[in-house]
């Protein structure tokens, strides 16, 4: 959620558009990757009958337990100039307690909206999120990927939904709303749904917004040297706002720099598709746990979700028909190299089957999700469609 200037933005993603068309060019996203790995005996048993889990075997690691505090987390940057807050091996598990709501826990129930707007134009460039990092992976390097498995996503029992003054610029319609607002919402756990009025609850799909790697070096506008925004999504992933990375879903990243160094903030208690008022439900977690896992030299270009029931394939551009025809792109290419089709059956394939979905549209960079249903594959078939 949320905007940084978009001058700056306009300016400087134009002049990387040729970037991006070489980048993809030499990536040719997914087609690269190395041969998919077979599932185990016992999860392609659990598999005859429907999509089925998606998890391959991993050895548990260690649990390590990063709070919130003034030395774990930045506002609204992803830094790579700090030193790690963390050093993790592959297969361990992060457990992140108490997170912090934006503007560094100042967002709570009762803070009016013009408190929010002062310390979005007091932090210009900056995005809105308590973010919580870098965590170094041992031995990751540009060329690998993360697996990320959300285990547990356990959210406060309150969320905020608000749309900031029209003069911020922020939101899809700033122009047709001059007045900003703010909506505190009592989360009811128990029952997972938000008391929006009462005569209207929403039910609840807790994610996490913003989860992500150090970028690549060109791709964003630093604000110093090693220094990114929060706010655009990329190749790192970042600010995807994506609504399916809830509990029991899988994100795949590349990594772009050594160690990685993981990101994350921006929790949510639920979203739509486009998030068009600037925000989700906003809220802080309880808990927050993943794990992590890294395999090495997969060459995956941009951000890949999973879970039990579809492939997720995303597009990323300024221009939301330019991110379509990304991730129409990614999703044709996805299918031919793992369904092992021809481009044209993909491309036929995604026109019948797949779901388009626009992310959000109030990131500067706007997102396109495609959803590829795993139950339209024979099962022998579906097994050897992995990621990674």
């Amino acid at each position: 959620m949320d905007h940084v200037d978009q001058g700056i933005f306009d300016g400087y993603l134009s002049a990387r558009g040729r970037w991006r068309r070489k980048f993809l060019q030499a990536s040719s996203f997914l087609g690269v990757l190395a041969a998919v790995e077979p599932w185990f005996t016992s999860l392609a048993q659990a598999q005859e009958s429907g999509a089925g889990p998606m998890r391959r075997s991993q050895p548990d690691g260690r649990v390590h337990v990063v709070p919130s505090t003034e030395e774990t987390v930045r506002l609204g940057v992803f830094d790579a100039t700090l030193p790690p807050i963390l050093s993790i091996e592959s297969g361990d598990t992060i457990s992140f307690p108490a997170t912090w709501s934006h503007f560094l826990n100042e967002m709570q129930p009762g803070v009016p909206i013009g408190t929010l707007a002062q310390l979005r134009v007091s932090n210009p460039g900056r995005g809105p999120h308590s973010i919580i990092g870098p965590i170094a992976v041992a031995g990751a390097e540009p060329g690998d990927v993360l697996e990320v498995r959300y285990q547990s996503i356990r959210p406060y029992e309150w969320g905020a939904v608000f749309n900031n003054p029209g003069s911020l610029g922020t939101g899809l319609l700033p122009q047709d709303y001059a007045q900003g607002q703010i909506k505190y919402v009592d989360l009811d756990l128990g029952a997972m749904t938000g008391k929006f009025m009462p005569n209207i609850s929403i039910p609840l799909k807790p994610f996490q917004g913003t989860l992500g790697v150090a970028p690549p070096d060109g791709y964003f506008p630093p604000l110093s040297p090693g220094v990114t925004s929060s706010v655009p999504p990329g190749p790192h992933a970042g600010n995807l706002d994506l609504s399916e990375l809830s509990e029991g879903s899988t994100l795949y990243i590349p990594v772009w720099k050594p160690g990685a160094l993981i990101y994350t903030g921006d929790s949510h208690a639920v979203q739509g598709d486009g998030e068009i008022s600037l925000t989700a439900l906003e809220t802080r977690l309880k808990e927050l746990r993943i794990q992590i896992i890294l395999h090495k030299q997969k060459n995956l270009a941009w951000p890949v979700a999973e879970t039990d029931t579809h492939w997720i394939v995303m597009g990323l551009d300024k221009d939301l028909n330019a991110a379509m025809t990304l991730a129409a792109r990614n999703a044709i290419k996805f299918l031919a190299t793992r369904a092992k089709i021809s481009e044209l059956d993909a491309y036929a394939l995604c026109s019948i089957a797949a779901s388009f979905r626009v992310t959000q549209v109030v990131d500067i960079v706007r997102g396109v999700h495609a959803l590829i249903p795993k139950a339209i594959f024979a099962s022998d078939l579906r097994r050897k469609m992995t990621v990674v």
